[in-house]
């Protein structure tokens, strides 16, 4: 009967090596995961993924139209409220800006946090919405884009 007992429990020594194999095999085929940026209205916070990224290669010129067009998470404001926007450290250190709807807002930086005025986001709301980019670049290349919604909540 003892025989028994040590046969079971080497077999179940052996299936959680291998169930702790298998998982860190199945890790180990995953993607990276993008940076991420963040957007804070209020006590309102939406985090997102990249729309367009390309693990910090630049991304071909022809992909930026349907990159900016793409909207994401949604988060509502009125022009009273300031929009605070964060983004993971390797975004900010090869700089980023804020686009809306296509048009530049804020000016290029390489800090990991930024505070816009809803009203300068909303005053060019196609009805009653703007696609807010985070757009990481350098210049003269464009590596990724983190796109929002913001729904006028005036």
């Amino acid at each position: 009967m003892t025989a028994a007992f040590f046969r079971g429990r080497r077999r179940r020594a052996a299936a959680a090596v291998g169930a702790v194999t298998f998982g860190l095999v199945a890790l180990s085929a995953c993607d990276k995961p993008t940076p991420l940026a963040t957007l804070t209205v209020g006590s309102t916070t939406v985090t997102s993924e990249a729309a367009c990224y390309d693990d910090g290669n630049a991304l071909d010129k022809k992909d930026i139209p349907s990159c900016l067009k793409e909207e994401g998470k949604t988060v509502k404001a009125s022009v009273d409220d300031t929009i605070r926007i964060g983004v993971d450290k390797k975004i900010a250190d090869q700089g980023w800006t804020v686009v809306a709807n296509g048009q530049g807002v804020v000016t290029p930086g390489t800090k990991t946090f930024r505070n816009v005025p809803a009203a300068r986001l909303l005053q060019g709301a196609k009805g009653n919405k703007v696609v807010l980019s985070v757009v990481q670049a350098d210049g003269s290349k464009v590596y990724g884009f983190w796109n929002f919604t913001i729904e006028d909540n005036s």
